[in-house]
């Protein structure tokens, strides 16, 4: 009962409130009021405020619902060694990949899951799209069983398999003043006079942006928010070249000396080195590997970026 009360208040704190709740849980909003009562009464603690200003979570809650998440993912992981005692790939598998990874050509996420659906059928996919340091912690923590990164630093409790690559550009707006025109000679150096939108946490694009001194002036955490402040024709980011040929295609953006502003990187599937991955979570990895015509040997740590 405990655990069946804690997924319910797992589910109305990712959906932002009860109401929210009621269709991921196809149960009645009054339901969900009740179970979110039973368990604060439960717990002797007050989880939540309701009411005409909306639904938030007080101090106790947001503690009780890290507490959750570590207890649930624990709670997996103990289906998971079950159903590797009975050698049979059931239960649940949590996929976290990194954003803007589906309109990436070298990218075969769909062909890996369509492979794992074959051979495993009775699991249940859950896939998430997150930041980077979102997916390593989740990774590490449990809350996830694979993540899909950009690779840009090395983590002793990690193993990393390579997969694809990527060719990020720099890109400017319609109404920046580079889009009609670049001088001939610039250079790296030239851009630091030019106002730079920059991803908020530790990636291949923020090592990027501090090694070449570029002035940042915004963030964004995913790349929809750099390509919005692109947009504005203020900024300057750098976007997959994939993502933003939409917009490139629209004459909303354009490369800024594409020969020169970019730089690749590759894409690494993670996993826990211990405990021991899961059957499912070995599974999977193997058809990542698999369609992507990866080796199977883990890598020690992931390839540097290279900058042009």
């Amino acid at each position: 009962m405990d655990i069946r009360l804690l997924r319910v208040f797992k589910s109305v704190v990712e959906c932002g409130g009860m109401a929210a709740a009621e269709l991921e849980l196809n149960i009645g909003t009054s339901t969900v009021s009740r179970h979110i009562k039973d368990l604060e009464t439960r717990l002797g603690l007050t989880l939540c405020r309701r009411g005409r200003a909306g639904f938030a979570l007080t101090i106790e809650g947001q503690q009780i619902y890290a507490e959750t998440l570590r207890l649930l993912a624990g709670a997996d992981a103990f289906r998971a060694s079950v159903d590797e005692i009975h050698r049979r790939m059931g239960g649940q598998l949590n996929i976290a990949v990194f954003d803007k990874t589906a309109s990436n050509p070298q990218s075969r996420l769909g062909a890996a899951i369509a492979l794992f659906s074959e051979l495993a059928p009775e699991v249940n996919l859950h896939l998430y799209v997150a930041a980077l340091n979102a997916i390593e912690r989740g990774v590490i923590d449990g809350q996830f069983q694979v993540g899909v990164i950009p690779g840009h630093r090395n983590s002793d409790t990690l193993t990393y398999d390579e997969l694809f690559g990527e060719t990020m550009q720099l890109y400017c707006g319609a109404q920046h003043l580079l889009f009609e025109a670049e001088p001939a000679d610039m250079s790296w150096d030239d851009l630091g006079g030019h106002k730079f939108a920059g991803l908020g946490y530790h990636s291949p694009n923020m090592e990027v942006s501090q090694q070449r001194r570029l002035s940042r002036k915004a963030t964004g955490y995913d790349q929809e928010s750099i390509a919005t402040l692109i947009l504005s024709g203020k900024y300057l980011g750098f976007l997959p070249d994939h993502y933003a040929k939409a917009f490139v295609g629209n004459g909303q953006m354009r490369a800024v000396k594409a020969n020169m502003f970019h730089y690749e990187c590759s894409f690494f599937s993670i996993v826990r080195r211990s405990p021991q991955p899961s059957r499912v979570t070995r599974a999977f990895q193997d058809c990542l590997l698999q369609v992507h015509g990866a080796s199977a040997e883990s890598q020690a740590a992931p390839a540097l970026l290279q900058q042009k």
